[in-house]
């Protein structure tokens, strides 16, 4: 599958992520610990160089352990303060804050130096569609300050969150870059839900889904679904389709159906703990 999706808002919206920049001190950069490398804009590199970088490996627990340990290890050797993060819960915020300070504590002391105490940092919260940017802002602000919701695009434009004295959050649009060149990054960002469905064939997007279970979650959907690993991802999702009931009128499997309850399925977690890829 070659999946692109780039709408005219992130032109614009990238635009304004521009504008902002210099007036920020650390970039908060979001992305989703099931496919950390595939959901990592190469364009926020370029828009934060030279600022203070902060790495939330969110949705963490929909993530195998391991492999968050693995990428928390590979982006601290790429000079990048990680945290691991659940933002639906408040679990790991304490260790969002210290590493706030962390990675802020040389401009910290150039301020004191220069006589400039309690001045709060302010921080760019940045990141793919659909990564939980929204939904961070609000649980560590403890009140809905940003709209979200489970699908792309529900973020706009930008606004400014006051968190508490030490720190305030300028929220952004999802964006993503204009073009992927290898065809896995649109196929793993599909999955995880940052690609519109209105643009993806969503019983392929399954297929593709099953034929990696397969290789590397064994067991796992005979366990689930009741149903034979040995069968190719078509025949696998009609057997979906059966085991569910999802069948048309004259009892041919909706395998339409089945491609939706298996892709929410993973997104949500009842499949398990999946991780995409691996450093």
């Amino acid at each position: 599958m070659n999946i692109q999706w780039y709408p005219g808002h992130m032109t614009k919206a990238r635009r304004m992520m521009q504008d902002n920049i210099k007036l920020v001190d650390l970039v908060i950069e979001l992305v989703d610990a099931r496919v950390p490398l595939s959901s990592r804009n190469p364009d926020i590199d370029d828009l934060g160089r030279n600022k203070a970088r902060l790495l939330l490996l969110n949705k963490a627990d929909l993530a195998d352990e391991a492999a968050n340990e693995a990428w928390s290890g590979y982006f601290r050797e790429k000079g990048f303060q990680v945290v691991k993060l659940d933002s639906r819960s408040k679990a790991g915020f304490k260790a969002v804050q210290a590493a706030i300070g962390e990675a802020c504590r040389e401009k910290t002391e150039r301020d004191r130096k220069r006589g400039i105490l309690n001045r709060p940092v302010r921080a760019m919260v940045a990141g793919i569609p659909n990564v939980g940017k929204s939904t961070f802002i609000n649980s560590f602000a403890g009140r809905a300050c940003a709209k979200t919701g489970n699908k792309p695009g529900v973020t706009r434009g930008a606004q400014w969150v006051r968190l508490n004295k030490q720190v305030e959050l300028l929220d952004t649009p999802g964006i993503l870059w204009p073009r992927f060149e290898d065809p896995a990054v649109g196929l793993k960002l599909a999955l995880i839900g940052s690609i519109r469905e209105e643009v993806l064939n969503t019983e392929e997007l399954a297929m593709e889904l099953l034929r990696f279970l397969n290789e590397h979650y064994k067991g796992l959907l005979r366990e689930r679904y009741e149903i034979d690993e040995e069968g190719g991802a078509a025949e696998q999702l009609r057997d979906i389709a059966e085991k569910r009931g999802c069948l048309r009128k004259g009892g041919e499997a909706d395998t339409q159906k089945a491609a939706a309850i298996l892709l929410e399925e993973f997104r949500s977690g009842k499949l398990g703990r999946i991780t995409l890829e691996m450093p």
